[in-house]
């Protein structure tokens, strides 16, 4: 990390930025201090490395967190010299050695931020997951299927190769990190290895850009992803798809792809667990004669279902096997009956109800 340096500043951007405004405002920097447009200026070969830097960390969501966390409690500011100081009896007192995992109250996952910074913590050549809400429909939940999403990913670019060079442009070995594709910042035990943002970390410098991927090597895509609905599943059930997530730049195993399921409500349908619901609404004369009715059901099918002399209002019939299949068990289905009293009656509807009223020795 540069000493005493801001990288927010660097790039011209506020804090809130989003990767797209750190994006544009990179382009814009590199593109006016690259050594190509400036040749023999070592203030502008500076000036493009302090942006490269910048745009290293800012440009990746986890190491931006992290960043964001030291600046936060000023850890950065006098750079990695200011992270060491002298403990009792005058030894020396360093960050590595300090377990910041005991630090409680706002200090809380300080150890996981710091064990990263410092290469522990997190395998080299892992790649971070990506994770993505997807809706579904109650049906889809219920009976289970698949569903197609599409994730963004970024993939080698097509019209270099991943060189980052323009078609016949001349490869040469990075100067600043010697072909090795990683710079350290900071001194001694402090040392932290991070990509080249010379060469972003291909150890490979080209005369003349890609004009498809601006040099990066790679392109944004969207990628097409099928998941499966296992049947049954609730909102915020999460399914991990191995390999399936963002590519590794390394050339090792691509990171995972965590889908959190989010089931929409249904109109008729109700779950609970794997039975399902639903309410039908009857008048007073199918109430108190009884009827028969076509049911709908979640399988798709229609079930007739016999409705008794004299039910009341609230009462739940059972229609067996039409519930959620799971794990060799099936739930039913459970029909409400809402009982509709008329809001307006004629005269002739009026006097009928109350010869009923009367017959039945009722007090209206």
């Amino acid at each position: 990390m540069t000493q005493g340096k801001d990288y927010y500043q660097i790039l011209g951007v506020s804090e809130k930025a989003s990767a797209d405004d750190i994006k544009k405002a990179y382009r814009r920097l590199a593109k006016k201090y690259h050594p190509d447009a400036n040749p023999n200026d070592k203030e502008a070969a500076e000036r493009f490395k302090e942006i490269s830097e910048a745009n290293s960390i800012l440009s990746d969501a986890d190491q931006r967190k992290q960043y964001d966390m030291m600046r936060k409690f000023g850890s950065f500011a006098g750079g990695p010299k200011s992270w060491a100081g002298r403990g009792p009896r005058g030894q020396s007192s360093r960050v590595e050695d300090f377990d910041f995992t005991n630090v409680g109250g706002g200090f809380s996952g300080l150890g996981d931020i710091f064990s990263s910074i410092f290469g522990r913590g997190k395998r080299t050549g892992d790649v971070e997951p990506i994770e993505k809400v997807v809706e579904i429909s109650f049906k889809q939940a219920a009976l289970g299927g698949k569903v197609p999403i599409t994730i963004p990913v970024t993939e080698v670019c097509p019209q270099c190769g991943g060189s980052g060079a323009a078609p016949g442009a001349r490869v040469t070995t990075c100067e600043e990190c010697g072909g090795r594709g990683q710079v350290t910042f900071g001194q001694g035990s402090f040392s932290v290895p991070r990509p080249c943002p010379a060469c972003r970390g291909r150890g490979k410098k080209a005369s003349k850009p890609c004009s498809t991927c601006s040099e990066t090597g790679e392109v944004s895509v969207q990628k097409k992803v099928l998941v499966t609905v296992a049947p049954g599943t609730d909102s915020g059930h999460k399914v991990r798809l191995k390999g399936q997530g963002q590519r590794n730049p390394t050339g090792g195993r691509a990171g995972d792809l965590i889908v959190t399921f989010q089931v929409k409500p249904d109109r008729f349908f109700r779950r609970d667990g794997l039975n399902i619901h639903c309410s039908i609404p009857l008048n007073l004369a199918q109430a108190a004669l009884g009827t028969k009715l076509q049911v709908r059901t979640i399988h798709g099918s229609k079930v007739v279902l016999r409705i008794p002399p004299g039910t009341q209002p609230g009462r739940k019939l059972r229609i067996r096997g039409q519930g959620v299949e799971r794990n060799g068990r099936r739930g039913d289905q459970f029909v409400e009956i809402l009982v509709e009293v008329p809001k307006d009656l004629t005269p002739e509807q009026e006097k009928l109800l109350k010869d009923f009223a009367v017959a039945a020795d009722l007090k209206y």
